[in-house]
């Protein structure tokens, strides 16, 4: 049977900005308690701080990160993966593996850890920190039917799981890893613009974020198309029509489509 969310120990072999954005998450929406998140990170004095600040455990090294939980999350670099598992691959075989590292799929961990075992390939993204993420998963991976029941029960919690083909895996971090930038850009331009004719800084960037929160929820909830979405606000010769002409003139779409291009060209 699988482990209830609450029952589970999660272990970080790095405890960078994404492994802390999942951390936070998990404590911070209650779906975990700190003190059943375990943390290594090459830096044991910078780790403490951060640790302590959700209630996690701090360890000197994988081993005991390993030993503590019953998922292990490697989130480092993706050319220091192979590094970090050598020494506790055996250890890791009686684990549920989740990997954030970028560009290792489930074929290059078949290679990295001890035959036999159970591990899935995803990418999050920045906003699992406040419940608003998204994990994009392999769809191919090992975990046993309880340990992904209770995968997606701790992490469903705090984000969309969208399940993908490995060849996708990129395209979909492209999209939802990388986008949260392209989105902050976009939040920046807003609070500029509102400046510019007279708001208050902090007033636009509240309207700005609040709207974009918004349009996201109505399109999830709805499952209306972004197209139609955009009709509904256009009133024949009205101002969201020239605003919408503005940006088509400038190449909004393209700009938009261009930097997911690069990503994938990169």
């Amino acid at each position: 049977m699988a482990k209830k969310a609450s029952e589970v120990e999660v272990g970080f072999i790095g405890f960078g900005n994404m492994a802390q954005a999942m951390a936070r998450g998990l404590v911070d929406s209650g779906v975990l308690p700190g003190a059943r998140i375990h943390a290594c990170a090459a830096h044991f004095d910078k780790l403490q701080t951060t640790a302590a600040k959700l209630g996690a455990n701090a360890h000197r090294d994988a081993g005991e990160v390993v030993e503590a939980s019953d998922f292990v999350v490697l989130a480092v670099k993706p050319y220091l993966v192979e590094q970090v598992v050598a020494p506790v691959r055996d250890l890791l075989a009686d684990k549920a593996v989740i990997s954030v590292a970028a560009g290792r799929d489930f074929a290059f961990y078949e290679d990295v850890l001890a035959s036999g075992s159970r591990h899935l390939s995803t990418i999050p993204n920045t906003p699992i920190a406040v419940g608003a993420g998204v994990i994009a998963c392999e769809r191919r991976h090992s975990l046993t039917t309880e340990q992904l029941e209770t995968f997606e029960s701790l992490f469903g919690q705090i984000a969309l799981i969208e399940w993908v083909d490995g060849a996708l895996l990129s395209t979909a971090s492209s999209v939802a890893g990388c986008g949260p930038a392209f989105a902050a850009m976009f939040l920046e331009a807003l609070g500029d613009a509102g400046v510019k004719h007279g708001l208050p800084r902090a007033t636009a960037y509240r309207l700005a974020a609040q709207m974009m929160m918004g349009t996201a929820k109505l399109h999830l909830e709805t499952g209306e198309h972004p197209g139609a979405m955009k009709d509904a606000v256009c009133s024949p010769g009205g101002t969201t029509i020239k605003g919408v002409a503005a940006l088509e003139k400038d190449g909004f779409r393209g700009a938009v489509i261009d930097a997911i291009d690069a990503i994938q060209g990169a």
